[in-house]
């Protein structure tokens, strides 16, 4: 009896050219060829003879910017580029994010760096409707997320690189093809070596991949390039190993990247449940494993799943997101079972899953302390959690001061436990009512005095008589956010003749230029 043929092997790379360049574009807001485009941009890193640029945008590099290239030398072509200090730790950071959401194309993926990855998508390709359809998924994911790449699919990952840095952008070498046939017109620098090894390679005349590999299969010819670099033990110093490990005749490990792993414990129940009380029970056990977990690591939990798998196949989930950090088993508990009066357990539940897919570094606090803040009940977190499970997680905000003199954006919405703190340089305002309306009622004032004090205004079809008014206090329009006809505003404190007080303001001046006869509007009550 003979086993199935093994498939063959099939290894997608894509690289991001301009990697440094797209994620400083997402941390601004906008995309390629938008406004961050319409400047001249460069990434500069400090070197031992000063700053030279890491990376140049379209607008930098038609100005006569590259890389490599002094960032002296480029501001003297073109004095109006603006720097911008790289960032290689980040853009490290951002590449390892990109291949663990790249294993949605295949079981592993491994760095590429400083900006490429490689996907192992060996009989994986048929899901994406053919490996044409997969790269073509390839580009158009990684373009959703702002990152323009270029992408290839071969045998092996020396090939798959070659293709998608140095071939044509989408090139597939079909499983049983002769990879020279799409390989040899490309350059050495494809084979992946160390800068000094290709200047060795061109100063022999070696310009493309065909060349060498015609050279190295010619009687004798391998020997004598052997000779040539027998001294160089590392793959990327030795050209007749990458050339091998290009056309898979000799293995090329690579290293798939983990993800982090995340605090998990799970109960598989002997007999399935059907009842609400045992499966209480089972929840509270599984809160004590993780927190024993999160304590060995010096972690707290801020997001929860929990999972429910029935008998007949279908998964209840419950996400849980928390106000802040914590390894209390009891909340833990007490907020899930909050979130399941609405599970149906069908024929019975019979695994359990709980984990938790944020943590937050958390120190050891004095357990009888935390026991008797929960007892008191003077956990603000405690009481944020139960609010939140209880009404949902976009119920429970805390409004916030906000960097604006207009009345109507003087304030934000923030998450409870948020420190909310607005930018350097906070407003401070004039007496305001604390009861502003959703928004500013337009009112008819009958008669105002030459000063512009209004004397009787009618307001939801009631005339009211003003007896005392202060003010006015001018907040002029912010003009990097409004038209350029937006008109000033003046704010009385008026009262009537009924003791009532209420905050109203007149928009624009006669003669301003800006319209035609000024408007009035009730903004707030006084209490």
């Amino acid at each position: 009896m003979t086993g199935s043929p093994r498939a063959e092997r099939r290894i997608l790379s894509f690289w991001c050219p301009d990697l440094s360049l797209d994620r400083w574009r997402q941390m601004h807001g906008c995309g390629a060829g938008e406004g961050a485009d319409a400047v001249p941009v460069v990434l500069f890193a400090d070197t031992a003879h000063g700053p030279r640029i890491a990376a140049a945008n379209a607008a930098a590099a038609a100005g006569g910017a590259r890389r490599g290239m002094m960032l002296a030398d480029a501001r003297t072509l073109c004095p109006a580029i603006r720097a911008v200090p790289a960032d290689p730790t980040g853009d490290r950071a951002m590449l390892e994010k990109l291949a663990l959401w790249a294993r949605r194309w295949g079981p592993w993926s491994a760095l590429d760096p400083p900006d490429g990855v490689m996907v192992d998508v060996t009989g994986a390709a048929h899901l994406f409707g053919g490996e044409r359809a997969l790269l073509e998924d390839v580009r158009r994911r990684c373009g959703r997320r702002g990152f323009g790449v270029r992408a290839a699919l071969a045998p092996t990952a020396g090939a798959a690189w070659a293709l998608a840095r140095h071939g044509a952008d989408g090139a597939v070498i079909a499983a049983g093809e002769e990879p020279m046939r799409w390989l040899a017109d490309l350059p050495v620098a494809a084979l992946r070596l160390d800068e000094d090894v290709l200047i060795v390679l061109r100063r022999l005349g070696f310009r493309t991949l065909g060349e060498l590999a015609a050279a190295a299969g010619a009687p004798g010819g391998r020997s004598a390039v052997h000779r040539r670099f027998r001294n160089r033990r590392s793959a990327a110093a030795n050209p007749l190993i990458r050339l091998d490990q290009l056309l898979g005749r000799v293995p090329e490990p690579l290293l798939p990247i983990a993800p982090p792993h995340q605090p998990l414990v799970q109960r598989r129940l002997l007999e399935p449940l059907r009842h609400r009380e045992l499966l209480d029970q089972v929840i509270d056990d599984l809160a004590g494993d993780l927190v024993r977990v999160l304590a060995e690591r010096g972690q707290g939990a801020r997001r929860l799943e929990l999972g429910l798998w029935r008998v007949d196949g279908d998964v209840v989930a419950r996400p849980l997101e928390l106000a802040a950090a914590t390894r209390d088993p009891a909340h833990i508990a007490r907020l899930f079972r909050m979130r399941l009066d609405d599970v149906d357990a069908g024929f019975g539940i019979e695994l359990v899953r709980l984990r938790s897919t944020w943590t937050e570094s958390l120190a050891s606090a004095q357990a009888d302390l935390e026991r008797q803040a929960d007892t008191l009940g003077t956990s603000l977190a405690a009481c944020v959690d139960r609010l939140v499970a209880r009404l949902g997680p976009h119920a429970v905000r805390r409004p916030v001061p906000a960097a604006s003199h207009l009345p109507e954006r003087a304030q934000k919405w923030v998450p409870p436990l948020d420190s909310g703190m607005v930018e350097q340089g906070q407003l401070r305002f004039h007496a305001r009512p604390l009861r502003l309306l959703e928004q500013p009622e337009q009112i008819a004032v009958l008669y105002a005095t030459p000063d512009g004090y209004p004397r009787r205004f009618r307001w939801r079809g009631r005339v009211h008589e003003v007896t005392r008014v202060e003010g006015p206090e001018r907040i002029a329009p912010e003009w990097w956010r409004e038209k350029g006809t937006a008109r000033l505003r003046d704010y009385y404190r008026i009262e009537d003749g009924e003791g009532r007080r209420y905050w109203i303001y007149r928009q624009g001046l006669i003669g301003d230029g800006r319209g035609g006869v000024p408007d009035w509007f009730l903004q707030g009550l006084w209490g």
